[in-house]
């Protein structure tokens, strides 16, 4: 079952993922914000933040370099966006992330403007894996464990979502 949903946002298409997480407010928002802990999940980041852009190395995906991110809102603990600088608009990437406290711990909801409906396909079992392992390494303080196997199952759930045929 998908967590995502279909929303439009000034216009533009939206793949929106809420979910609940029991753990406080502050470890979640360290799990977005700190390399260390970002890295038990997704992906690890360098240099300076309070530059405005950061470095991103993927680390559970094949070939993916290195993408320098720029950091367009920082509002601790609660939002952080940021997208990749990419030379095609199309490659381009925003996320947004909001966290408020919520029983037993927090409310999360993470958000993309999608270039193209037809990405939710992959973009939509892509971060249902992703949060997934969000949720494991809160639960257990260390690296995810979850492997990719049967996480593309979702897409027909996610192209119905999206009204694709």
């Amino acid at each position: 079952m998908i967590t995502g949903r279909y929303e439009q946002v000034e216009g533009t298409d939206h793949l929106v993922l809420r979910r609940g997480i029991e753990a406080p407010l502050e470890e979640v928002w360290a799990a977005f914000t700190e390399s260390d802990r970002l890295g038990r999940w997704f992906a690890t980041w360098s240099g300076d933040p309070a530059s405005g852009q950061v470095d991103v190395r993927w680390s559970y995906e094949e070939a993916m370099p290195t993408e320098p991110y720029v950091i367009e809102a920082c509002e601790p603990p609660r939002h952080l966006r940021v997208r990749n600088v990419h030379d095609d608009p199309a490659q381009v990437w925003t996320i947004d992330v909001e966290l408020t406290e919520a029983e037993p711990g927090t409310a999360l909801t993470f958000s993309q403007p999608l270039n193209s409906r037809e990405m939710v396909r992959e973009v939509g079992p892509g971060w249902e894996y992703y949060l997934d392992r969000l949720q494991q390494s809160l639960e257990t303080g260390e690296a995810s464990t979850i492997e990719w196997e049967g996480y593309m199952d979702l897409a027909p759930e996610y192209a119905r979502e999206f009204q694709l045929g």
